[in-house]
């Protein structure tokens, strides 16, 4: 059903390409006739188990393939393209949209038709909360318990709004098609075109930065279209369950949760220290060093990728923290990737009560988070989670440098795409430049890595362990 509605998308930029006369229209034709073929066959040879339940590894095997699938399907409009993308760029390509990641391997997007252009965008929109919220809204009516493949994304469900997986993706996708359609209005407003308006509303919401421009927003050269795309930006990377509590009625829910809290005050403080630091480094006047900072410091918090300026010029203390930033990621529950505020919270909580062990070690302490306990398994399951996300991050880095590339470009890109942030640091990968220059080793390497990140680590590691196939 996933595939069936991926084919069903690719008519959108077929239909763009056919009215502004560029002959990119017929392969997203032919490439959805392909893709509906495979989805269809696909639901009539599996008819006959569809009231069968699903279990915990069926819903992790599904959550994984599922994505492998999509990205593999949605490269091929890349791939058969005029712009003669090899098979590694276009599964690149491909796999940075529905990850949200935003790290391209096209150079000319100033010229690229507008149906590629499109297709990006519309990735990256589905990849954010889309495709979840279509397999939540379809299984259940397959007999299929959703609420296992939505625990498997790694949701925070502590506060549920709505009592059925259903219902809850149901809300999720009204409200993730509302904020994204009031974002295009204003972009429109402010000065884009309805293409280009549309193109980045979704590139926005979904936290993944894909832009119509070599030179992103930054081409835009109007500080109501940068303030706009901020704000975006940090709507997409609050947790949506929110949304839905406030669309009934319970407005207060956003403001009383500290991993908000604590986000926003981590933007406040980093957009405050980068402000401060361009002024004198750069003589910026200060309201465009706000605004500049403002853009770029959630743009990399948010995992976005979106850049108004080449932030890899603002002086060695500015590059640091933006590098730093790459890891943070927003809130659970929402579009960001990265290692995420709340994971951050419950480590401090551990901390805080490990160090009041060791000046009163007969002492009980008890962490908590967010007013409530942490249980044990979530400390575990963090605690892990970090550890596992650091090996994944060195690993890539190793396999970068081992393939002939700088430290520079080795760190910030294994930084980038396990964080699925997009720009990286350097001449070759940085915020001004793209990922065409990488050998294809790297291209799939990082492929890989962006994956890892999306789905949260454990997802895809728990598929190459031997116990999860015993039995």
């Amino acid at each position: 059903m996933l595939l069936t509605f991926l084919a069903i998308a690719m008519c959108v930029p077929a239909t763009i390409d056919l009215v502004n006369h560029y002959s990119d229209w017929q392969v997203f034709l032919g490439v959805a006739g392909i893709t509906l073929f495979v989805g269809v066959l696909t639901m009539l040879a599996t008819r006959t188990v569809r009231g069968s339940k699903l279990n915990l590894r069926q819903a992790f095997l599904l959550t994984t393939l599922s994505w492998l699938v999509i990205s593999s399907f949605a490269a091929l409009p890349f791939f058969f393209s005029d712009l003669d993308m090899t098979l590694a760029d276009s599964f690149f390509e491909s796999m940075s949209g529905v990850t949200t990641t935003g790290a391209t391997v096209i150079s000319d997007l100033n010229h690229a038709p507008p149906g590629i252009l499109m297709w990006r965008a519309l990735l990256q929109w589905l990849g954010g909360l889309g495709i979840i919220v279509i397999a939540l809204a379809i299984l259940p009516t397959l007999s299929v318990r959703g609420m296992q493949l939505f625990l498997t994304e790694a949701f925070d469900l502590a506060d549920k709004v709505l009592p059925r997986a259903a219902q809850l993706a149901a809300g999720l996708g009204v409200m993730y098609f509302i904020i994204t359609f009031i974002c295009a209005i204003s972009l429109w407003f402010a000065g884009m075109d309805v293409f280009d308006a549309v193109a980045h509303a979704m590139s926005t919401i979904s936290t993944g930065g894909y832009s119509t421009k070599d030179d992103s927003i930054g081409y835009f050269n109007i500080p109501a279209i940068h303030w706009i795309v901020t704000f975006g930006m940090i709507l997409g990377s609050l947790p949506f369950i929110h949304y839905v509590g406030i669309a009934h009625g319970d407005i207060r829910s956003i403001l009383r949760d500290r991993q908000v809290q604590c986000f926003l005050m981590l933007v406040l403080i980093a957009v405050a220290l980068v402000s401060i630091w361009i002024t004198y480094y750069i003589n910026l006047d200060p309201y465009d060093a706000v605004r500049f900072a403002a853009f770029n410091v959630v743009s990399i918090i948010t995992g976005t990728g979106y850049i108004t300026m080449d932030f890899s010029t603002w002086g060695g203390f500015a590059v640091t923290l933006m590098l730093f930033l790459m890891f943070l990621g927003g809130c659970s529950g929402s579009t960001t990737c990265g290692i995420k505020i709340f994971r951050f919270q419950v480590l401090y909580a551990m901390a805080k009560v490990r160090f009041a062990r060791l000046l009163r070690p007969h002492g009980i302490f008890i962490p908590y988070y967010n007013r409530k306990p942490i249980p044990e398994s979530l400390s575990e399951s963090v605690t892990g989670f970090v550890f596992l996300y650091i090996i994944c991050f060195c690993l890539v880095a190793i396999g970068l440098a081992a393939m002939g590339l700088d430290s520079i470009t080795a760190l910030s890109g294994a930084a980038t795409t396990i964080s699925n942030v997009g720009p990286g640091l350097g001449s070759i990968i940085g915020p001004a430049e793209n990922f065409d220059k990488l050998p294809d080793a790297a291209k799939w390497l990082l492929s890989f890595a962006m994956l890892l990140g999306r789905l949260e680590i454990f997802t895809v590691l728990l598929l190459l362990t031997p116990r999860f196939w015993s039995k």
